[in-house]
């Protein structure tokens, strides 16, 4: 079975969080910061992922904190999950709308982590309450890629509200971890060298 717990605790953010890849997109998400629970929701329900986050932070401060090591532990829970990535298909891509947003996704789970984030936000102010700044957006997205060593490629083909932009990047990013995780026929790891 491919799942995985993890926790983090420090002087800003106590996080516990669980992640089935073969589950059945069941999710139990709160982080105190409901526009990110709405996105995170996003991760599992659309990457097919059973995916339980319970976060609480010092959003007294702002909601960096609490957004960045979400988006860290969850992506060395995604990581350790996955495994030796044995049979995986590894690469996806595709385009996702959201209205009049769309965003084009593409990742490897190579185990070596790079980000291309090409998303211009127009102005907006900060969505929900606490607030949500669309600049945690890119924060977020490249600290889970980093932590599970992911490389992704993010870029907005089109798009002028700020929560279509943000939802599509997270449905979309869904997607491409549920095509990516799927095990096919091949078997092995999907690699010249033998390891990812």
């Amino acid at each position: 079975m491919r799942t995985a717990q993890h926790s983090r605790s420090t002087k800003e953010t106590s996080i516990d969080i669980s992640i089935d890849l073969d589950g059945t997109g069941t999710t139990d998400i709160t982080t105190g910061i409901p526009f990110y629970d709405h996105m995170l929701d996003q991760i599992g329900r659309h990457g097919g992922f059973d995916l339980t986050v319970h976060a609480t932070g010092d959003l007294h401060i702002d909601t960096h904190h609490t957004v960045e090591d979400v988006a860290l532990a969850l992506g060395e829970t995604f990581a350790e999950a996955l495994g030796d990535k044995a049979g995986v298909r590894r690469f996806a891509s595709g385009r996702y709308p959201l209205d009049e947003a769309l965003i084009d996704v593409a990742l490897d789970l190579s185990g070596r982590p790079f980000v291309e984030w090409h998303v211009d936000m127009p102005e907006c102010l900060p969505l929900g309450a606490p607030p949500f700044d669309p600049q945690l957006a890119e924060h977020a997205v490249a600290s889970f890629a980093t932590a599970a060593g992911i490389t992704l490629h993010v870029e907005l083909v089109r798009g002028r509200n700020v929560h279509h932009i943000i939802e599509a990047t997270f449905k979309g990013l869904a997607r491409c971890l549920r095509d990516a995780v799927r095990v096919d026929d091949a078997g092995g790891v999907p690699s010249t060298k033998g390891v990812l």
